[in-house]
């Protein structure tokens, strides 16, 4: 295993993510915050840091498959921890640095679970912060890398195929992989300046603007209010955000499609989100019926009709958002709403979740297999559109539920030993975390703050196997991946 090269492309992205904290420490030197050493600080042990680590290797070379993975899993690590530095230096921060690291993986993993609280009154550089991270990690570190470390001498096609997760990592959108990293992340510029235009224009400061854009298209959460979208009390705020919301939940590649032929209608013509789209429907409907049947009073049904719709993209697109209490509702809509998190956005998206092209795959294997007892001789090609699905395709489908399913069970029975948190507050922050949701149910569905440093880390674990869809990070735990 070569280690020397590997370092020295974290060590590139690090010299690439100080950038992250020079928009929150310029904000606090033109207004004065006591946070400037924080960021200050940051920004030099993480450019200091990440030279050095450059500095061991110099020369160029195209990175192998397996070198794909330790090197976006040390990529991960790496940001999440540097990230934690101005959390946890800010004065009246966070008072551990796993409160630190807990804020920051959530954020880069675009979790959107937080151990902060009194977000009204915080600083405003922190709240920039917050905001950038979640949008940095939105589309992917791994992504932005590739658009920038061949010009450091370092090919970055395997770094692509390890981040980016479902149908489009063996797509390029342009001919070089550099280029589809640019275009991907101009796509996914221009959709976040549409978002905070539209949200300023319905009515929110520039700057709640700003941030809430960054963590909408990053389908990351994280607000700069305690009551979240809710603080806002506009009907058309949540509208532009379920519109963002259900945007970003896409398929980028697809966008990048649509804009480049000028073809609104690849999105009909797309399985995936045709299927997506019926799957948010579906889950609106049924929340609001649920809720309807609970009683409405009269006059009312029109706002429910509003926050259940919400409330079902919200957690459907595993953005965490959210404008009312839901655990107030039936016993059974909460339930729902995380069970919808688990199927998430699409593939290529910036959303969590086990992703909607293997939901579609898994159902229509179901079928066939349900055809195959009707027609023991029967051929019953699965499709995605026009084009039958290969065996490995499908095998691999089977293999990422199954892994799932296990590291699920997994963290849920670890939790559960080291948190001393009930069945239902237990399962709903592992699943949360697992799916990069946010918000839980039971002790967490305000926060995270209340929970022991060993509870918090290993939600860390969570969040990061659900960004990197846990086989980047479980075939590191092979030893077949260790031999030459």
């Amino acid at each position: 295993m070569r280690i020397r090269p590997l370092l020295g492309i974290v060590g590139s992205v690090l010299l690439i993510f100080g950038a992250a904290f020079a928009a929150p420490l310029a904000w606090a030197l033109l207004t004065g915050e006591p946070t400037v050493w924080a960021f200050s600080a940051s920004l030099a042990l993480t450019t200091g840091c990440g030279a050095i680590l450059r500095l061991q290797w110099r020369r160029p070379a195209e990175l192998r498959a397996r070198d794909g993975f330790l090197v976006t899993s040390l990529i991960y690590v790496s940001l999440g921890f540097v990230g934690a530095i101005p959390f946890w230096l800010a004065p009246g921060m966070l008072p551990t640095f796993a409160d630190a690291a807990f804020e920051s993986f959530s954020g880069i993993t675009t979790t959107g679970a937080s151990v902060l609280a009194g977000l009204d009154e915080q600083f405003r550089s922190i709240l920039l912060y917050r905001s950038l991270l979640q949008w940095i990690g939105g589309m992917g570190i791994i992504v932005l890398a590739v658009a920038v470390l061949p010009m450091l001498g370092v090919g970055g096609m395997q770094l692509y195929r390890t981040e980016t997760p479902g149908s489009v990592k063996d797509k390029k959108l342009t001919p070089r992989i550099t280029q589809t990293a640019q275009a991907l992340w101009y796509i996914y510029l221009g959709i976040t300046v549409l978002c905070a235009g539209a949200y300023f224009l319905a009515g929110m400061s520039w700057f709640d603007a700003m941030c809430h854009a960054f963590t909408t298209v990053a389908i990351g959460g994280f607000s700069t209010h305690d009551a979240s979208i809710g603080h806002f009390d506009s009907a058309a705020v949540e509208w532009v955000a379920i519109g963002f919301m259900i945007l970003s939940g896409i398929n980028f590649s697809l966008h990048f499609t649509v804009w480049n032929r000028r073809d609104p209608r690849a999105y009909a013509r797309d399985s995936e989100v045709r299927f997506y789209l019926c799957f948010l429907s579906l889950m609106a409907i049924l929340v609001f019926g649920r809720v309807w049947f609970a009683g409405i009073e009269p006059g009312t049904w029109l706002l429910a009709l509003r926050e259940t719709l919400f409330q079902s993209v919200s957690f459907a697109t595993t953005t965490g958002f959210a404008t009312t209490d839901y655990e107030k509702w039936p016993s059974v809509v909460p339930a729902l709403l995380l069970i919808t998190a688990f199927v998430g956005g699409c593939a290529g998206s910036t959303a969590g979740g086990i992703k909607v092209y293997r939901i579609q795959l898994i159902l229509r294997q179901g079928v066939r297999e349900v055809n195959r007892l009707v027609h023991p001789h029967g051929v019953f090609p699965i499709k995605l559109g026009p084009q039958p699905v290969s065996a490995r395709v499908i095998d691999a489908v089977w293999g990422f539920f199954a892994a799932y399913v296990a590291v699920f069970a997994l963290l849920f029975y670890l939790f559960l030993l080291v948190s001393g948190m009930d069945f239902k507050t237990s399962l709903s922050a592992v699943a949360a975390c697992l799916n990069n949701l946010g918000p839980g149910l039971g002790d967490v569905a305000e926060g995270y703050a209340s929970l022991s440093a060993p509870s918090k880390l290993l939600l860390v674990c969570a969040m990061t196997l659900g960004r990197l869809e846990i086989f980047t990070v479980l075939v590191l735990f092979t030893a077949r991946y260790w031999r030459p």
